[in-house]
């Protein structure tokens, strides 16, 4: 078993509900770490956003979602779930980024039931394929993962187009044919969340937290009481980032300077973050002299 699926599968046997931030690149799982967090999760909204600069509507090719999720696991100690959508197409297609998802030591993976192209689960407009078929991916992640303990977390997206009762129906079946986690996304109320949480009660749950989205916006602390093991907050991280860098450029548009600006941090705060200091140490250590003698 890989050592950041196994401290994956260790915090979910903690009894206390795990928060998981979403990030979108490396910086911001640095962050996330440096202020204590035991485990993120990417966002794919975030990861389309940054690195398209377009919304999350299934345009990331499977090549780059696994670029970008295995340099942001690779940059931290922490434990990593990786949202990879739909796994790209049919079982086969799920067990080839299953594989590559143990190699680049991600300690779990997302798997949704949407058709491909997919959508951002609190859009409009989504359609998801066959129960039977996406229990076929569910069975071929598990049987890919082999010994690496990697955390199957299988996302249904049925709530929107079909109903909270089909939703909890194909929630079951993904349980039933192996994934350790369920995510049923989009819930719209605080009794559609009660409900979800009493079906399984004893199935690691995710309640996922989009500020504007349409799950209700409820705290860690009351998501637990509910009976749910993980909240995501998977933009939360995006939006704040939007936010200051907007302010920041339309201050320097107006101003022609950002000397008064208060919402930067310090360069030199920043080059620690980064690991500065320490690769130039690195580099000292390992630096040739030069040789003056003739």
């Amino acid at each position: 078993m890989s050592s950041s699926s196994q401290k994956l599968r260790q915090l979910l046997e903690r009894p206390e509900i795990l928060i998981i931030p979403g990030v979108y690149d490396c910086l911001g799982a640095k962050l996330a770490e440096q202020l204590g967090f035991e485990l993120v999760a990417t966002s794919g909204f975030g990861i389309a956003a940054s690195t398209l600069g377009m919304p999350d509507y299934g345009l990331l090719t499977a090549t780059e979602m696994l670029n970008s999720v295995g340099r942001i696991a690779q940059s931290v100690s922490i434990p990593l779930i990786a949202d990879m959508d739909t796994g790209y197409g049919n079982a086969l297609n799920v067990i080839r980024i299953v594989k590559d998802a143990v190699q680049q030591l991600i300690a779990g993976v997302i798997l949704e039931d949407q058709e491909w192209p997919k959508k951002c689960g609190h859009f409009e407009g989504k359609r998801v394929i066959s129960m039977a078929e996406h229990a076929g991916k569910i069975r071929a992640a598990v049987q890919a993962r082999g010994d690496s303990g990697l955390v199957i977390v299988a996302r249904t997206d049925a709530r929107a187009p079909l109903g909270l009762e089909e939703a909890i129906r194909r929630g079951q079946a993904y349980i039933d044919a192996g994934a350790d986690v369920l995510f049923i996304e989009a819930p719209q109320s605080v009794e559609e969340l009660q409900k979800i949480a009493a079906t399984f009660v004893d199935v690691p749950l995710v309640a996922n937290i989009v500020e504007g989205g349409k799950t209700p916006q409820l705290s860690a602390s009351e998501l637990q009481q509910l009976g749910f093991k993980i909240v995501f907050f998977p933009v939360s991280a995006l939006l704040a980032a939007t936010n200051v860098m907007t302010a920041c450029l339309r201050h320097l548009k107006e101003h022609g300077t950002t000397a008064h600006f208060q919402g930067l941090v310090e360069f030199k705060e920043f080059q620690e973050l980064i690991g500065v200091p320490q690769y130039l140490q690195i580099e000292q250590q390992f630096a040739q002299k030069n040789d003056t003698a003739l």
